[in-house]
Protein backbone atom coordinates (compact mmCIF):
# COMPACT_ATOMS: atom_id res chain seq x y z
CA UNK A 1 0.00 0.00 0.00
CA UNK A 2 1.51 3.74 -0.56
CA UNK A 3 1.54 6.22 1.96
CA UNK A 4 -1.25 8.16 -0.02
CA UNK A 5 -3.99 5.92 0.99
CA UNK A 6 -4.29 4.93 4.93
CA UNK A 7 -7.97 4.35 5.00
CA UNK A 8 -9.07 3.67 8.47
CA UNK A 9 -9.50 -0.37 8.00
CA UNK A 10 -13.48 -1.58 8.87
CA UNK A 11 -14.22 -4.81 9.55
CA UNK A 12 -17.58 -5.08 7.61
CA UNK A 13 -16.38 -4.15 4.12
CA UNK A 14 -13.40 -5.29 1.59
CA UNK A 15 -10.13 -3.71 2.27
CA UNK A 16 -9.44 -2.78 -0.95
CA UNK A 17 -13.15 -0.93 -1.92
CA UNK A 18 -12.33 1.29 0.87
CA UNK A 19 -9.07 2.09 -0.25
CA UNK A 20 -11.25 2.82 -3.59
CA UNK A 21 -13.52 4.60 -2.32
CA UNK A 22 -11.01 6.97 -0.29
CA UNK A 23 -8.58 7.08 -3.42
CA UNK A 24 -11.45 9.21 -4.81
CA UNK A 25 -11.98 11.74 -2.24
CA UNK A 26 -15.44 11.81 -2.53
CA UNK A 27 -16.90 15.03 -1.22
CA UNK A 28 -20.41 17.23 -0.75
CA UNK A 29 -21.12 19.16 -3.90
CA UNK A 30 -18.82 16.62 -6.05
CA UNK A 31 -19.64 15.02 -9.69
CA UNK A 32 -18.72 11.22 -10.13
CA UNK A 33 -18.88 8.76 -12.91
CA UNK A 34 -18.82 5.22 -12.09
CA UNK A 35 -18.12 3.86 -15.78
CA UNK A 36 -19.02 0.17 -14.95
CA UNK A 37 -21.73 0.53 -12.30
CA UNK A 38 -22.29 -3.70 -12.66
CA UNK A 39 -24.27 -3.72 -9.61
CA UNK A 40 -23.75 -0.32 -7.45
CA UNK A 41 -21.27 -1.44 -4.94
CA UNK A 42 -18.65 1.03 -5.49
CA UNK A 43 -21.59 3.89 -6.58
CA UNK A 44 -23.30 3.32 -2.87
CA UNK A 45 -20.03 4.26 -1.69
CA UNK A 46 -19.09 7.30 -3.53
CA UNK A 47 -22.74 8.37 -3.02
CA UNK A 48 -22.31 7.81 0.81
CA UNK A 49 -19.01 9.50 0.72
CA UNK A 50 -20.65 12.91 -1.03
CA UNK A 51 -23.37 13.07 0.94
CA UNK A 52 -25.35 15.39 1.33
CA UNK A 53 -25.72 16.27 -2.42
CA UNK A 54 -22.49 15.06 -4.28
CA UNK A 55 -24.20 13.01 -7.84
CA UNK A 56 -22.92 10.42 -9.64
CA UNK A 57 -23.49 9.28 -13.25
CA UNK A 58 -23.18 5.47 -13.61
CA UNK A 59 -22.54 3.38 -16.87
CA UNK A 60 -22.82 0.15 -17.80
CA UNK A 61 -23.77 -1.75 -21.17
CA UNK A 62 -25.28 -4.92 -19.10
CA UNK A 63 -29.23 -4.33 -18.72
CA UNK A 64 -29.16 -6.99 -16.15
CA UNK A 65 -26.23 -4.88 -13.84
CA UNK A 66 -28.60 -1.73 -14.53
CA UNK A 67 -31.78 -3.49 -13.22
CA UNK A 68 -29.55 -4.46 -9.61
CA UNK A 69 -28.03 -1.07 -9.38
CA UNK A 70 -31.20 0.96 -9.71
CA UNK A 71 -32.44 -1.30 -6.70
CA UNK A 72 -29.15 -0.66 -4.62
CA UNK A 73 -28.99 3.12 -5.40
CA UNK A 74 -32.74 3.59 -4.87
CA UNK A 75 -32.63 5.06 -1.78
CA UNK A 76 -29.96 8.24 -3.28
CA UNK A 77 -32.71 8.99 -5.93
CA UNK A 78 -32.01 12.68 -7.66
CA UNK A 79 -28.65 12.65 -6.64
CA UNK A 80 -28.10 9.22 -8.80
CA UNK A 81 -28.22 8.76 -12.85
CA UNK A 82 -27.83 5.22 -14.68
CA UNK A 83 -27.36 5.04 -18.15
CA UNK A 84 -26.60 1.93 -20.68
CA UNK A 85 -23.75 3.39 -22.34
CA UNK A 86 -20.39 2.84 -22.27
CA UNK A 87 -17.74 4.11 -20.17
CA UNK A 88 -16.49 4.64 -24.03
CA UNK A 89 -19.11 7.27 -24.71
CA UNK A 90 -17.77 9.10 -21.70
CA UNK A 91 -17.70 12.99 -23.15
CA UNK A 92 -21.14 12.11 -24.79
CA UNK A 93 -23.02 11.05 -21.29
CA UNK A 94 -21.41 13.77 -19.73
CA UNK A 95 -22.64 16.64 -22.38
CA UNK A 96 -26.20 15.14 -22.10
CA UNK A 97 -25.89 15.90 -18.89
CA UNK A 98 -24.73 19.70 -18.87
CA UNK A 99 -21.16 18.44 -16.86
CA UNK A 100 -18.30 20.31 -17.90
CA UNK A 101 -16.22 18.22 -15.60
CA UNK A 102 -16.19 15.81 -12.87
CA UNK A 103 -14.14 14.99 -9.73
CA UNK A 104 -13.82 11.37 -9.70
CA UNK A 105 -14.03 8.69 -12.80
CA UNK A 106 -13.81 4.70 -11.25
CA UNK A 107 -13.22 2.03 -13.78
CA UNK A 108 -13.55 -1.81 -12.75
CA UNK A 109 -12.62 -3.69 -15.44
CA UNK A 110 -13.15 -7.42 -16.09
CA UNK A 111 -15.95 -9.78 -15.19
CA UNK A 112 -18.20 -9.27 -12.23
CA UNK A 113 -19.76 -12.53 -9.63
CA UNK A 114 -23.12 -11.86 -11.04
CA UNK A 115 -22.18 -12.29 -14.79
CA UNK A 116 -19.84 -14.91 -14.05
CA UNK A 117 -23.06 -16.64 -11.86
CA UNK A 118 -24.99 -16.56 -14.24
CA UNK A 119 -25.06 -19.55 -16.89
CA UNK A 120 -26.69 -17.80 -19.82
CA UNK A 121 -23.92 -15.26 -19.56
CA UNK A 122 -21.88 -18.36 -20.72
CA UNK A 123 -18.64 -16.32 -18.57
CA UNK A 124 -18.22 -19.43 -16.46
CA UNK A 125 -16.72 -22.43 -17.38
CA UNK A 126 -17.63 -23.77 -14.06
CA UNK A 127 -21.33 -23.87 -14.97
CA UNK A 128 -22.58 -24.97 -18.61
CA UNK A 129 -24.55 -22.34 -20.50
CA UNK A 130 -24.04 -21.57 -24.35
CA UNK A 131 -20.76 -19.90 -25.28
CA UNK A 132 -22.55 -16.68 -25.39
CA UNK A 133 -19.62 -13.56 -23.05
CA UNK A 134 -21.07 -10.35 -24.18
CA UNK A 135 -21.44 -7.91 -21.76
CA UNK A 136 -23.62 -6.13 -24.10
CA UNK A 137 -26.42 -8.80 -25.41
CA UNK A 138 -26.82 -6.67 -28.47
CA UNK A 139 -23.32 -7.43 -29.64
CA UNK A 140 -23.27 -9.63 -32.70
CA UNK A 141 -20.13 -11.27 -32.27
CA UNK A 142 -20.45 -14.39 -29.36
CA UNK A 143 -17.73 -16.51 -28.58
CA UNK A 144 -19.46 -19.30 -30.06
CA UNK A 145 -18.91 -17.05 -33.02
CA UNK A 146 -14.78 -16.87 -32.47
CA UNK A 147 -14.48 -20.49 -31.64
CA UNK A 148 -16.13 -22.18 -34.77
CA UNK A 149 -15.46 -19.66 -37.84
CA UNK A 150 -11.74 -18.48 -37.19
CA UNK A 151 -9.23 -20.59 -38.33
CA UNK A 152 -6.70 -22.71 -35.94
CA UNK A 153 -4.01 -19.80 -36.39
CA UNK A 154 -6.41 -16.90 -35.57
CA UNK A 155 -7.65 -18.74 -32.68
CA UNK A 156 -3.95 -19.76 -31.45
CA UNK A 157 -3.05 -15.49 -31.85
CA UNK A 158 -6.04 -14.54 -29.85
CA UNK A 159 -5.48 -17.23 -27.31
CA UNK A 160 -1.78 -16.30 -26.70
CA UNK A 161 -1.87 -12.86 -26.99
CA UNK A 162 -5.00 -12.08 -24.54
CA UNK A 163 -4.88 -15.07 -22.76
CA UNK A 164 -1.10 -15.06 -22.32
CA UNK A 165 -1.41 -18.75 -22.69
CA UNK A 166 1.60 -20.91 -23.47
CA UNK A 167 -0.20 -23.92 -24.93
CA UNK A 168 -1.82 -21.64 -27.25
CA UNK A 169 -1.33 -23.50 -30.40
CA UNK A 170 -2.06 -26.39 -28.40
CA UNK A 171 -5.47 -25.29 -27.86
CA UNK A 172 -6.43 -24.08 -30.81
CA UNK A 173 -5.79 -27.29 -32.78
CA UNK A 174 -7.51 -29.06 -30.00
CA UNK A 175 -10.85 -26.73 -30.48
CA UNK A 176 -10.44 -26.87 -34.15
CA UNK A 177 -10.98 -30.75 -34.16
CA UNK A 178 -13.62 -30.43 -31.67
CA UNK A 179 -15.85 -28.12 -33.19
CA UNK A 180 -18.50 -27.34 -33.72
CA UNK A 181 -18.13 -26.16 -29.89
CA UNK A 182 -21.76 -24.86 -28.30
CA UNK A 183 -21.29 -25.00 -24.34
CA UNK A 184 -19.28 -23.61 -21.88
CA UNK A 185 -18.64 -26.63 -20.48
CA UNK A 186 -17.61 -28.56 -24.01
CA UNK A 187 -14.60 -25.72 -24.27
CA UNK A 188 -13.73 -26.19 -21.03
CA UNK A 189 -13.08 -30.16 -21.57
CA UNK A 190 -11.39 -29.52 -24.68
CA UNK A 191 -8.91 -27.25 -23.31
CA UNK A 192 -8.12 -28.69 -20.15
CA UNK A 193 -7.41 -31.65 -22.07
CA UNK A 194 -4.19 -30.43 -23.57
CA UNK A 195 -3.20 -27.74 -20.81
CA UNK A 196 -2.55 -27.90 -17.08
CA UNK A 197 -4.04 -25.61 -13.88
CA UNK A 198 -2.26 -22.18 -13.32
CA UNK A 199 -0.85 -20.56 -10.72
CA UNK A 200 -3.72 -20.65 -7.38
CA UNK A 201 -5.27 -23.30 -8.47
CA UNK A 202 -6.37 -21.36 -11.88
CA UNK A 203 -8.63 -23.89 -14.08
CA UNK A 204 -6.58 -25.12 -17.22
CA UNK A 205 -9.54 -23.39 -19.24
CA UNK A 206 -9.00 -19.52 -17.47
CA UNK A 207 -6.78 -18.23 -20.08
CA UNK A 208 -8.44 -19.08 -22.94
CA UNK A 209 -11.88 -18.01 -21.71
CA UNK A 210 -10.33 -14.73 -20.79
CA UNK A 211 -8.99 -14.60 -24.35
CA UNK A 212 -12.41 -15.06 -25.46
CA UNK A 213 -14.53 -12.82 -23.61
CA UNK A 214 -11.67 -9.52 -23.94
CA UNK A 215 -12.06 -10.08 -28.03
CA UNK A 216 -15.71 -10.41 -27.88
CA UNK A 217 -16.20 -7.23 -25.95
CA UNK A 218 -13.13 -5.59 -27.20
CA UNK A 219 -11.76 -4.57 -23.86
CA UNK A 220 -8.27 -3.46 -24.44
CA UNK A 221 -9.68 -0.98 -27.37
CA UNK A 222 -12.24 0.13 -25.10
CA UNK A 223 -9.23 1.12 -22.72
CA UNK A 224 -7.29 2.73 -24.94
CA UNK A 225 -9.73 5.22 -26.27
CA UNK A 226 -11.43 5.50 -22.53
CA UNK A 227 -8.07 6.86 -20.84
CA UNK A 228 -7.49 10.11 -23.06
CA UNK A 229 -11.47 11.12 -22.63
CA UNK A 230 -11.52 10.25 -18.46
CA UNK A 231 -8.44 12.73 -18.48
CA UNK A 232 -10.00 15.75 -20.71
CA UNK A 233 -13.24 15.03 -18.47
CA UNK A 234 -11.44 15.35 -14.86
CA UNK A 235 -11.66 18.75 -13.27
CA UNK A 236 -8.09 19.91 -11.79
CA UNK A 237 -7.59 17.95 -8.80
CA UNK A 238 -10.30 15.00 -9.90
CA UNK A 239 -8.92 11.56 -9.53
CA UNK A 240 -9.33 8.34 -12.09
CA UNK A 241 -9.21 5.04 -10.54
CA UNK A 242 -8.97 1.92 -12.26
CA UNK A 243 -9.33 -1.73 -10.96
CA UNK A 244 -7.80 -4.11 -13.71
CA UNK A 245 -7.81 -7.71 -13.58
CA UNK A 246 -5.06 -9.05 -15.55
CA UNK A 247 -1.66 -7.80 -17.04
CA UNK A 248 -2.54 -6.51 -20.13
CA UNK A 249 -5.24 -4.27 -18.96
CA UNK A 250 -2.89 -3.12 -15.64
CA UNK A 251 0.18 -2.14 -18.52
CA UNK A 252 -2.28 -0.19 -20.65
CA UNK A 253 -3.31 1.77 -17.31
CA UNK A 254 0.35 2.20 -15.92
CA UNK A 255 1.81 3.44 -19.05
CA UNK A 256 -0.84 5.94 -19.78
CA UNK A 257 -0.46 7.39 -16.50
CA UNK A 258 3.39 7.25 -16.51
CA UNK A 259 3.60 9.48 -19.82
CA UNK A 260 1.01 11.80 -18.68
CA UNK A 261 2.51 11.99 -15.68
CA UNK A 262 6.14 13.77 -17.79
CA UNK A 263 6.90 16.56 -18.92
CA UNK A 264 8.71 15.82 -21.94
CA UNK A 265 8.38 12.39 -24.20
CA UNK A 266 11.33 13.12 -26.34
CA UNK A 267 14.03 10.44 -26.30
CA UNK A 268 16.67 10.42 -23.10
CA UNK A 269 19.66 11.11 -25.58
CA UNK A 270 17.72 14.63 -27.82
CA UNK A 271 19.56 17.27 -26.23
CA UNK A 272 15.91 19.58 -26.90
CA UNK A 273 12.48 18.94 -25.98
CA UNK A 274 10.74 19.40 -29.18
CA UNK A 275 7.63 17.37 -28.40
CA UNK A 276 5.99 19.95 -26.13
CA UNK A 277 4.33 17.88 -23.71
CA UNK A 278 3.18 18.81 -20.39
CA UNK A 279 2.18 16.50 -17.25
CA UNK A 280 -1.18 16.45 -16.86
CA UNK A 281 -1.37 13.56 -14.15
CA UNK A 282 0.34 12.87 -11.06
CA UNK A 283 0.62 9.21 -10.05
CA UNK A 284 -0.78 8.88 -6.70
CA UNK A 285 -0.30 4.96 -6.85
CA UNK A 286 3.56 4.41 -8.03
CA UNK A 287 2.61 0.71 -7.55
CA UNK A 288 -0.71 -0.97 -7.75
CA UNK A 289 -3.04 -1.26 -4.43
CA UNK A 290 -4.06 -4.86 -3.96
CA UNK A 291 -6.21 -7.21 -2.39
CA UNK A 292 -4.98 -8.25 1.28
CA UNK A 293 -4.83 -12.00 1.78
CA UNK A 294 -7.93 -12.27 4.13
CA UNK A 295 -9.47 -10.48 1.82
CA UNK A 296 -8.56 -13.08 -1.30
CA UNK A 297 -9.59 -15.77 0.78
CA UNK A 298 -13.23 -14.35 1.37
CA UNK A 299 -13.36 -13.71 -2.56
CA UNK A 300 -10.54 -15.23 -4.40
CA UNK A 301 -11.47 -12.95 -7.67
CA UNK A 302 -9.64 -10.50 -5.87
CA UNK A 303 -6.24 -11.74 -5.87
CA UNK A 304 -5.90 -10.48 -9.58
CA UNK A 305 -7.09 -7.35 -8.98
CA UNK A 306 -4.87 -4.68 -9.38
CA UNK A 307 -6.04 -0.44 -8.12
CA UNK A 308 -4.23 2.61 -10.33
CA UNK A 309 -4.69 5.80 -9.04
CA UNK A 310 -4.06 9.21 -10.58
CA UNK A 311 -4.85 13.41 -9.86
CA UNK A 312 -5.49 15.68 -12.68
CA UNK A 313 -2.80 18.65 -12.15
CA UNK A 314 -4.14 22.02 -12.44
Amino acid sequence: MVSHLKAPISPHQPVLYQYIIQALQPHAGGLYVDGTIGAGGHAFGILEASSPDGQLLGLDVDPRALELAWQKLAFFNERVFIKQASYTNLQEQLEAMGWKAVDGILLDLGISSMQLDTAERGFSFRIDGPLDMRFNPQNPVSAETLVNELTESELADLIYKYGEERYARRVAHAIVRARPLHSTQQLAQVVAGVTRSGRFGLHPATRTFQALRIVVNQELQALQKFLPLALTSLAPGGRIAIIAFHSLEDRIVKQFYRRESRDCLCPPQQPVCTCHHRAALQEITRRPIQARPEEVRLNPRAHSARLRVAEKLA
